[in-house]
């Protein structure tokens, strides 16, 4: 897919601040566990963390293709702080697209930075896949919310400064559950992260529970309309969360393209480098193939996205390629890799784990499958 010079040059400039900044660090974060929350600023001030924001509230003026491109160049090196940074996105973009005037002057400035950090909570032990399921409450006390409630699987749950909640206000007209968004500010009384999360993979973010016990907040904390959250916290997910974790999975299949690559061109066995061997062959071919192909998904749905077409299905399509292929070319880089593979000074090991924990990361595969095929039998009729 072509790029213009303006996209060219900043994958230039990002892929060099994760080769310097980013790469030296990834197995480290990954083994102790820890997000890296000084990199928000230092990718603030690269552009990336207020990449689609417009310049007036502080941000670079790109779109989401622009996004796509930063998160996969991360994603290279640690999808953990790829996560991290999307999540940080999502919450950032309901508040751009759903906030008040007062509300995007408040916080979109110092979130476009990355001075401060931005998480939304959607999901609750009842399950991530049933959003409407929600048991969280706001309940009106006077002239103020009462929120009470616990989410979890959280990313940026202990880290972030503005946390974004979706919860149950009351019914509509048809007796359906309500949902309203809400701001919360991190050392709000009654807002704590609770448990944090010990990770399969994507280990360079921090993931947990979020707990409101009787968090009072003012009508300036309702994002959007009351009983909007619905519209609110789907549109943040179908469309920012699973395009940014489509970019991620790139980037994984990227990083195993290189480390085969690289691995193959080294390795000397039967007195000639790995690469020589068919076989080997066999996996780069396979492995670059679903790179190609992926990127071309991902870069098209994030395209549609900017030009504000209908974008969601085409995202959902892009994720569940991705995703499933990181899978797939960790596990055949692996096998081409033989024992070495098993090894943790070679970051493959941790790509697997990775993709592992991207595939239910923004909504299942089987949840993209029914997204999908739901549009494909609508558009039959």
């Amino acid at each position: 897919m072509f790029l213009t010079g303006e996209q060219q040059m900043l994958r230039k400039a990002v892929r060099e601040y994760v080769e310097k900044e980013v790469a030296p660090h990834a197995a480290e974060w990954d083994e102790a566990d820890i997000c890296p929350v000084e990199c928000f600023a230092e990718m603030g001030q690269l552009g990336v963390i207020g990449v689609f924001v417009p310049e007036e509230l502080g941000g670079v003026g790109c779109g989401y293709l622009e996004r796509a491109i930063c998160l996969e160049e991360i994603s290279r090196h640690s999808a953990g702080l790829g996560i991290a940074v999307m999540t940080h996105h999502l919450g950032l973009s309901a508040i751009l697209d759903s906030g008040s005037e007062e509300q995007k002057r408040k916080y979109i400035p110092q979130l476009a930075t990355g001075e401060k950090i931005c998480g939304l909570s959607v999901t609750e032990p009842g399950g991530g896949s049933d959003f409407m399921g929600q048991v969280s409450t706001a309940e009106r006390h006077g002239n103020d919310w009462l929120i009470n409630g616990r989410k979890c699987f959280i990313t940026n749950s202990h880290i972030s400064d503005v946390d974004i909640w979706t919860v149950r206000s009351g019914v509509n007209e048809k007796g359906r559950p309500e949902l309203t968004a809400f701001i919360i500010e991190k050392d709000t009384p009654g807002h704590k992260a609770g448990r944090k999360e010990k990770k399969i993979g994507l280990r360079g973010s921090v993931t947990g529970e979020i707990i409101c016990d009787n968090v009072c907040l003012p009508d300036s904390a309702v994002l959007g309309a009351v009983g909007s959250g619905a519209k609110i916290g789907m549109s943040a997910i179908s469309e920012v969360g699973r395009s940014g974790m489509a970019a991620i999975c790139l980037g994984i299949i990227r990083g195993c393209l290189e480390e085969g690559i690289k691995f193959a061109n080294e390795r000397i066995i039967y007195g000639k480098p790995l690469a020589k061997l068919q076989s080997a062959q066999f996996i780069i071919g396979e492995v670059r193939t679903a790179y190609e192909a992926a990127r071309l998904m991902v870069y098209h749905a994030a395209e549609l996205k900017d030009r504000g077409e209908p974008c969601a299905t085409e995202i959902a399509m892009a994720k569940l390629f991705a995703s499933e292929e990181a899978v797939k070319a960790a596990k055949n880089v692996m096998d081409l890799m033989g024992a070495y593979g098993c090894i943790n000074e070679y970051p493959i090991g941790r790509f697997l784990r990775d993709a592992l924990a991207a595939i239910p990361s923004g909504g299942t595969s089987h949840i993209h499958k029914l997204v999908v095929s739901g549009a494909a039998l609508k558009e039959s009729l």
